[in-house]
This record gives structure tokens, C-alpha cells and sequence, in this order.
């Protein structure tokens, strides 16, 4: 392998290459910064799955690690995520693992192959499949899995075990048995979202989560909370490294396809919010992303995660905000706060012990709350009715039906839109503004008239099976609105991208339809491949050499002077059709 190669494949080196020592006081800075924010989401996140506490600290380390060889990104950060880790369990309850053992094994199983599906998608070039998860989508997912979240916690913050599936269930079941409510217990967990959402507010560049989780520990230890009926973490168990890699019956689950399409469907959802990170921090440090060779980071960091026995992982916005805030240089920030994180959990294994369970569950309710974007929300509603609705809609979907169905609601939603618009097309009326020169939109500019005798009309689409009729059916209507004996109708075809044999065909039913009404029948500004096709379907011997036009100016120009030498008793309409000839 030349040095050049080692560079593309591994932009770490790249970073280390062009190094310079001022930068790593800021990277230092940044590492421990970005280890004091995740070391409380390593040992929260892991309870949403039903993992052991060390899956989501293995999570957290190695991921980093992964992404800082293979990641394009010198800023960018990766960990543990709520989405991510609710999808997750959605999986293994589908896939009925019932002993922590199995969930283990199968979560190892199923992380590697969301790293599989990242790097054969990078080598496939399929980033773009990020686009399919839009803005309104990711938008209502994020706050679909954050409800889901916060009734998650319902038990660690009353000690009331209820049904946490769907949206109204749960609130049910517990107003129904409120008085069984722990009320230390809630104290605690309320008492820590208290805290959290004031310091979010008043100094947002503290690390809060970290500081709970010291005040808990304190509070549980100094108050002996456990004997009040306090659940509390417990001693952190001994990591068994025989975990940390799984099992040879485990592996052979990657034939089972509710597994694959778990991870796929993780992977396509960690990667779409996890471009949407990249893309956002990019902008502000004015780089470019290129989303296939992120694909190769986010594989490199799950892979990594599930060989030393973590669990799935994407960008993290809350990690490179603060590696931001801070300064980080390159990833070098991300090692740092690796071997910081592994350190924490040497020194602090005995203190973690007296974690209150609430005040983990009162971080996550912190975090599930800043997912919910109501700024995002609003933004959306004003910029149309649509895109709150799949917003919302997603959301509903998450909350209700679970984490992976609401995945595909989203996909499925953003799909039925698109065709939607697609066989929808916008059609526009073209005249003139009197004393300018060029065409303009007659229900955009007011001032605008239509040209005599022409009725012009512009589309905004390809022309395909499954729009044809809709195009034909608007122009059909059109044409009634303006019937005119001898009249002209043009088809401007500057945006007709795409004609299939479908297309051509209505094309040819219109002309023949229009003639009836008395109109002829032109068609402007077709592109080759939409000329070729008219060609070959006959269609443009029907319509005449002079109804194909190299552009809706050239119709308007010609049919403008056929219609001046009419009114003027003159016919010049032979020298007219050589001049239109000649500009073909």
C-alpha cells in the first residue's frame, strides 16, 4: 500500500500528518469534556436495551476509537444513541431474546452487521439512500422515540410497573395505580430533572448529566437512600470478556432475516440522522461531507463497538456540540476521551454502585425532552401543511406502532409523497408582460396577459405511466377554459425530463382531441431523448414540423407573427414556417 492509499483509506494518519502541537491543548480539553458528557449516557442508555451496564461504557470507548481511524470527520463524534438503542430493543424483542445473555449475543451479532450493511453501502455508493429519511421525517422520529422514552421511565421514577407499549396504555395503567407511586423514589428522579433542565437553561456548557450523576451518588451514599427503598445501580459486575464477543450459535442468526432487517433498518436510520449531524456541524466549520465515505466511519465504529462488546452507535449530536464548543482539533479529541472514559470506569466502579436508578432515568428523560425540537415543529408549519403532517404522522407512528415500524411509516411516508407530487405535476399558463420581452407565469404576475390566439402552457414534470393521466386531463381542461376558433396549443417541454412510451402515447391522444376543439397542437423545447421518443412513436408526422418548436420563445414569436399577418390581411405564413425551420 503507497502513502497515498494509507491516507485515503485511513484519514486519521492524514490528520496526525498535518498536525501542529498548539492544537493539542484544545484536543486534551475537548476529550475530556466530550468523556464527561457520555460517561452517564454509557451507563443510562444500556436500560433501554436490557444490556448490562458495561455494553453501553464498551459502546461508548470503542466506537470512538473506530471512527477516529476510518471517519472523514476531524470533529465529528460518535457514541450510544436513544434511537439507536430503542430500535435495538424493538429487535431483540422481535426476535424473542429472553436471558441477558441472549441479548448480549444477539446485539453483538446485530451491530456487526449494521457495520457490514454501512461499509457494503459505502462501497455500493448508496448515501444518498440518507435523503429518503427528510427533514420532517427525522424530525417526528426524534420526538416519536423520545415520548417513547420518557414512558419508558414511568417505573424508574415511581417504582410502578406498567405497560409501556403505545401512547395511551401506559399513561392509563399508571394514573390507574398512582397510589402505589415510591414517593423517595420520585422525589430523587424529579428532584434530578429539576436540576438538569435549570442547568441546561442557566449554564448549558456545564457537563449536567455528569454532575447528577456525582450529586446522586453523594445524596444516595451520604443519605443510605437504598434503605428507604431506594433502587439504587448496584456494584458494577466484574466485565466478563467472554461477553464481549459472541457466541458461535449467536453468529449463525445473520441468516435470520427479521435480524438483517433490524440492522438494516437501523443502520439506514442511524445513518440518516447521523448525516444530519454531520451535514449540520459541517456547515459551520464550512467543510464538505461526503456521505459515502462517512458510511466507511459509521461501519468502522460499529464494528469496533460489537468486538469489544458494545452495541449499535451513530453521530452524537450532544458529543460534537461540545467537542465544538470546546475547540477540538482532530480526532485525536476522540481518543482522548476513549482513554479518559476508560479510566473514569476504573476509578469510579465502586463509587457507580450507589447510582440512584431514578436519577439515570431522570437523565434520560432530560435527554428525550431535548430531542423533542418544538422549534423544528414550528419551522415546519410554516413552511407548509405537509411537512408538519409527516412530521407528526412519523411521530404518532413511532409512539404507537414501535420504534421499527415507525421507521418504515417514515420510509413508506416519505415514498407515498414523493409519488404523490410526482403524479401531480404543476402545469402554468405562459403570456406576456406588455413592454418587456420574454414569458412569464400568468397566476404569478397579474400584469401578465396571455398571448393571442396561443394558449401556452408550461410542465413542471416528466411525463410517465403514472402522472399521464392527470397531465392530460389539466391541459384538456385548459383547453375548454380557452376554446378559440383556429387557436394555437403549445406544450413548453423545458422541464419534461422524462417521457416514457405511456407519455407519448397521451401526448398523441391530446393532439387528436384538441384538434376536435380546434386547436393545433405544438410542443416546445423537448430534449433529446424526449425528441427521439416523439420520433419513433410517429407522433411528431401527426403534429407537423412546424408544431415542434426549439423553445417556448420561438413558439410565441412564431404564432405572434402568424396572428399579426392574419390581422393585417397578408399571408407571409410560408416565409414565417422557413424562418421557424431555419432556427431548428
Amino acid at each position: 500500500m503507497n502513502p497515498g492509499s494509507a491516507l485515503t483509506i485511513v484519514p486519521l494518519i492524514s490528520q496526525l500528518r498535518d498536525y501542529r502541537m498548539p492544537w493539542l491543548t484544545r484536543d486534551l480539553a475537548a476529550g475530556l469534556s466530550v468523556a464527561a458528557v457520555s460517561l452517564p449516557s454509557a451507563i443510562a442508555y444500556p436500560a433501554i436495551v436490557g444490556l448490562p451496564t458495561q455494553t453501553g461504557l464498551f459502546a461508548a470507548i470503542f466506537s470512538m476509537i473506530g471512527y477516529a481511524l476510518l471517519g472523514p470527520s476531524r470533529k465529528l463524534m460518535v457514541g450510544p444513541d436513544t434511537a439507536t438503542c430503542i430500535m435495538v430493543a424493538g429487535v431483540l424483542t422481535s426476535l424473542g431474546a429472553a436471558t441477558e445473555t441472549d441479548r448480549v449475543n444477539l446485539t453483538l451479532v446485530l451491530t456487526i452487521a449494521v457495520g457490514v450493511f454501512c461499509f457494503a453501502a459505502a462501497a455500493l455508493r448508496l448515501g444518498f439512500l440518507a435523503n429518503f429519511l427528510s427533514r420532517p421525517i427525522l424530525v417526528g422520529f426524534l420526538a416519536g422515540i423520545s415520548i417513547s422514552l420518557v414512558i419508558g421511565q414511568i417505573e424508574r421514577l415511581t417504582r410502578v410497573a406498567v405497560d409501556t407499549q403505545g401512547l395511551v396504555r401506559p399513561i392509563v395503567d399508571y394514573v390507574g395505580r398512582i397510589g402505589e407511586t415510591h414517593l423517595p423514589t420520585l422525589i430523587v428522579g424529579l428532584g434530578t430533572l429539576a436540576f438538569l433542565r435549570i442547568m441546561r437553561r442557566r449554564a448549558p456548557h456545564l457537563p449536567a448529566p455528569l454532575l447528577a450523576l456525582i450529586f446522586g451518588i453523594a445524596i444516595s451514599a451520604g443519605l443510605d437512600l437504598r434503605s428507604w427503598g431506594v433502587a439504587v445501580l448496584g456494584a458494577l459486575p466484574k466485565i466478563d470478556f467472554d461477553l464481549a464477543a459472541p457466541s458461535l450459535e449467536a453468529m449463525r442468526s445473520l441468516a435470520n432475516v427479521d435480524l438483517l432487517g433490524g440492522a438494516l433498518a437501523i443502520m439506514l436510520v442511524g445513518f440518516g440522522s447521523g448525516i444530519v449531524t454531520t451535514r449540520s456541524f459541517a456547515m459551520k466549520s464550512h467543510s464538505d461531507v461526503d456521505a459515502d465515505r462517512e458510511l466507511s466511519g459509521f461501519g468502522a465504529a460499529n464494528i469496533f463497538s460489537a468486538l469489544f462488546g458494545g452495541f449499535p452507535v451513530t453521530a452524537s449530536d450532544s458529543r460534537t456540540a461540545v467537542n465544538f464548543a470546546v475547540g477540538g482539533k482532530t480526532q485525536i479529541a476522540a481518543l482522548v476521551s476513549s482513554a479518559a472514559l476508560a479510566a473514569a470506569v476504573l476509578l469510579l466502579a465502586q463509587s457507580l454502585a450507589y447510582l440512584p436508578t431514578a436519577t439515570l432515568g431522570a437523565i434520560l428523560v432530560s435527554a428525550a425532552i431535548d430531542l423533542i425540537d418544538l422549534g423544528e415543529f414550528r419551522a415546519l408549519r410554516r413552511l407548509g401543511a405537509a411537512e408538519s403532517f409527516f412530521a407528526v404522522l412519523t411521530a404518532l407512528g413511532v409512539v404507537v406502532a414501535g420504534a421499527l415500524q415507525g421507521v418504515f411509516i417514515a420510509i413508506a411516508a416519505t415514498l407515498v409523497y414523493l409519488m404523490w407530487y410526482a403524479a401531480h405535476p404543476r402545469l402554468a399558463l405562459l403570456g406576456r408582460i406588455p413592454g418587456t420581452i420574454g414569458l412569464y407565469k400568468l397566476h404569478r404576475y397579474p400584469e401578465a396577459r396571455a398571448i393571442p390566439g396561443l394558449t401556452l402552457v408550461t410542465l413542471q414534470s416528466g411525463l410517465v405511466f403514472f402522472n399521464a393521466d392527470f397531465v392530460k386531463k389539466r391541459l384538456l381542461k385548459i383547453a375548454n377554459a380557452r376554446r378559440m376558433p383556429d387557436g394555437w396549443f403549445v406544450l413548453d417541454a423545458a422541464g419534461l425530463n422524462v417521457l416514457d412510451s405511456t407519455g407519448v402515447g397521451k401526448l398523441d391522444e391530446i393532439r387528436e382531441q384538441l384538434a376536435a376543439m380546434g386547436f393545433r397542437f405544438g410542443l416546445a423545447d423537448l430534449n433529446s431523448k424526449a425528441r427521439r421518443m416523439v420520433d419513433r412513436a410517429g407522433l411528431r408526422e401527426k403534429l407537423g414540423d412546424d408544431m415542434i418548436f426549439p423553445s417556448a420563445e420561438a413558439a410565441a414569436a412564431t404564432i405572434e407573427a402568424l396572428s399579426a399577418d392574419r390581422s393585417d390581411g397578408t399571408d407571409t405564413a410560408p416565409e414565417t414556417r422557413a424562418a421557424h425551420e431555419q432556427k431548428q
